[in-house]
């Protein structure tokens, strides 16, 4: 029987489910070639450290999380539905959320530097119109709800039996409200 050609992909996809289905801290070279059903050699013909596939990886996190969350967002419901799907992934995909959430962020020296880096500049905007506030009401809107919801979207995906989804949701809901109601005392 002629030897299967392991691809780069290959190694890649196959780090990506371990992360998916056990976390990062499970994404080894032994475990790889397990599940690829190969020796360890071309896993480490591919991987010249542990570092450049962990970073494929997180690239293939990212691009999942994205589709999740475009595939669970209405385009009436573009801000408090990408809060609720981030929530609804910390329930279904913990793993993923996790490594994603914990990835270590470069050149981060200020909320602000965070706010740039991890959110569409557009949706400020789209916030601000929506609620009739300013740009800059909503972008601290906007940052407020992120820190929040990836605190208790953290909170969501480590407790076990787990908290129900309608309770965090209805956190969410009220963390938003307090947070409006502060920005809108704020402008009078």
């Amino acid at each position: 029987m002629p030897k299967q050609r392991i691809t780069k992909e290959m190694v890649v996809d196959a780090a990506f489910e371990i992360a998916r289905n056990s976390g990062m801290e499970q994404v080894m070279v032994k475990s790889i070639a397990d599940r690829i059903g190969c020796s360890v050699q071309p896993i480490y013909s591919y991987c010249k450290n542990m570092d450049g596939l962990r970073r494929d990886v997180y690239a293939e996190i990212v691009r999942f999380i994205r589709e999740y969350v475009l595939a669970h967002v209405g385009p009436d419901d573009l801000f408090a539905g990408t809060g609720r799907a981030y929530i609804r992934l910390a329930k279904e995909e913990p793993h993923l959320f996790k490594a994603f959430i914990l990835h270590r962020r470069d050149n981060i020296a200020s909320l602000d530097d965070l706010y740039r880096t991890e959110t569409n500049p557009r949706m400020a905007e789209a916030i601000a119109k929506e609620l009739n506030i300013s740009t800059e009401q909503a972008r601290k809107l906007h940052l407020n709800m992120l820190i929040y919801t990836i605190g208790i979207g953290t909170v969501f995906a480590v407790t076990s039996p787990g908290i129900s989804t309608e309770e965090i949701y209805g956190q969410q809901e009220m963390a938003y409200r307090a947070f409006l109601n502060q920005i809108r005392k704020e402008k009078q």
